[in-house]
C-alpha cells in the first residue's frame, strides 16, 4: 500500500477515485446518474485474446479471472455511484455460513441505473458468451440476484463454502468485478473438486478493483474468507443464463434465498409496476 493521504474536504475516496460527499445528488433532490461509457469497454474488450481465454477457462474447471480487466474510465464511473447507496445496503447475517451487505437489482435500478448499463453492454455480453461458449441471456426481470453489490465491512463478514446453483433450467454463469478491496479477504475457490480425475486444487486471490472473475456457477465451490477489523471490500456480481425458463417451486427457493441471505423480504417480495 501506498503512503496514506488526507481525504480532501468535501469528497470520500473509493479506491483512487475521489467522489462528491454524498454522490451525485443535485439540489432538487434528484439523482444525476452518469451514462456508463460502453465505447470504453469496447475497446478495452478489444485487447484480449477470446480464444485463449476460452482455453484458459475450460482447462480450470470453467473458472477464469483477470485482472486489470476494466478500463479506468468504467471503474471510476461505479465507484462514483457508491457514496449515495451507502444508506442502502441490507445487511444480513446467518450464523455459521454468512455476514455482510447486499444491494439488490431492483434497489440499483432505482437508485443507480448505471449498473444495468454495464450488465446490458451489448459487447460485453457477447465477450462473456464467448468465453464461456455460450449464448448468454439476461436474467428475467424479477430476478433479484441478476446483478448486486456485495459489501464486507465489518469484522467478521464473510461467505463460506458455496455453489451458485443455478434454478433455472440452463447454466447459470456467475461474474465478479472488484470496485473496493481495502481487506485481508481472499476469494478462495476449489477447481475439479466433483472431477473424480482431478485432484482438488485451491485457488486464493484478491478480487482487486477492476479485476473479472467468470465461472459456472454449479461447478465452482467458492467463499469469501473474514474481513478484518477497519477493512472494505465491495464487489460487483452480475448472472447470466442460458434459458430463462423456471418452475414455479423452485422461482419461490430461489426467491426466499435471496430475501433471507441477501436483500431482505421487502426489497425480494415487493411489487413492481413495469
Amino acid at each position: 500500500m501506498g503512503e496514506a493521504h488526507a481525504p480532501a474536504p468535501g469528497f470520500l475516496h473509493y479506491g483512487s477515485a475521489r467522489v462528491p460527499r454524498g454522490g451525485f445528488w443535485c439540489n432538487d433532490m434528484t439523482v444525476h446518474h452518469q451514462i456508463f461509457p460502453v465505447a470504453e469497454l469496447a475497446r478495452g474488450l478489444s485487447r484480449h485474446d477470446t480464444p485463449a481465454l476460452r482455453r484458459q477457462f475450460l482447462a480450470q474447471n470453467e473458472f477464469i479471472a483477470i485482472e486489470d480487466f476494466l478500463p479506468a474510465a468504467c471503474l471510476a464511473q461505479l465507484l462514483a455511484e457508491l457514496p449515495a447507496l451507502e444508506p442502502i445496503i441490507h445487511r444480513n447475517f446467518i450464523p455459521k455460513h454468512k455476514k455482510g451487505g447486499s444491494i439488490s437489482r431492483f434497489a440499483l435500478d432505482e437508485a443507480a441505473p448505471v449498473f444495468q448499463e454495464f450488465y446490458r453492454a451489448p459487447r460485453f455480453v457477447e465477450f462473456l458468451g464467448e468465453v464461456v461458449g455460450e449464448k448468454l441471456l439476461f436474467c428475467p426481470a424479477d430476478d433479484a440476484h441478476t446483478y448486486a453489490l456485495y459489501y464486507y465491512t465489518e469484522a467478521g463478514d464473510h461467505i463460506g463454502y458455496h455453489y451458485d446453483t443455478s434454478y433455472y433450467r440452463g447454466s447459470r454463469y456467475t461474474i465478479l468485478i472488484g470496485l473496493v478491496d481495502q481487506s485481508s479477504c481472499r476469494l478462495e475457490c476449489q477447481l475439479y473438486r466433483d472431477d473424480p480425475n482431478r485432484a482438488t486444487e485451491t485457488v486464493s486471490l484478491a478480487l482487486k478493483p477492476g479485476m473479472l472473475v467468470v465461472f459456472n456457477g454449479d461447478m465452482l465451490y467458492h467463499r469469501v474468507t473474514p474481513a478484518g477489523q477497519n477493512e472494505r471490500r465491495v464487489a460487483l456480481t452480475l448472472e447470466y443464463v442460458t434459458s430463462t425458463s423456471m418452475n414455479p417451486y423452485r422461482r419461490f427457493v430461489s426467491n426466499m434465498k435471496d430475501a433471507i441471505a441477501y436483500f431482505g423480504f421487502k426489497q425480494v417480495f415487493k411489487v413492481r409496476r413495469h
